[in-house]
């Protein structure tokens, strides 16, 4: 179990704290929903959790095979629907791979992106567009 908090800070501004370690976050509602957009949003932070999610477990997995997977990066997009309430509808990920992986491990790697623990908590209805560009 992990413990975090959030307070909220005013004008749709909230701040997040890891209690393990002190860590914050602040996130501001979008611009398209009346906020600021001067932080990350909470439905951003959704996709910068799956994007994160993904390079971590890909990690664990390169790291106990001795593959060298430094400098991959995950660009991703989010898009909202209104339908039938508001929400994330989509989301694009684009997993970009150093040169040098071996061919045995890139079904291992995409199964690992797949597979990873925030991937596996989206709610079904929220589209998952992943593609993998290897070097």
């Amino acid at each position: 179990m992990v413990r975090m908090h959030v307070d909220y800070q005013g004008k749709l501004r909230s701040e997040a704290v890891h209690e393990p370690s002190g860590s914050r976050i602040e996130t501001d509602a979008p611009a398209d929903n009346e906020g600021l957009a001067e932080r990350f949003s909470p439905t951003d932070l959704v996709c910068a959790a799956l994007a994160s999610c993904i390079l971590t477990t890909m990690g664990i997995v390169a790291r106990r095979r001795e593959w060298r997977i430094e400098g991959a990066r995950v660009d991703v997009e989010k898009h909202m629907t209104t339908d039938p309430v508001r929400r994330i509808g989509r989301i694009v990920a684009r997993i970009a791979m150093p040169a040098g992986i071996p061919e045995e491990a890139r079904a291992v790697l995409v199964r690992t992106a797949n597979t990873c623990p925030v991937h596996r908590s989206l709610h079904p209805d929220v589209e998952l567009d992943i593609a993998f560009d290897w070097a």
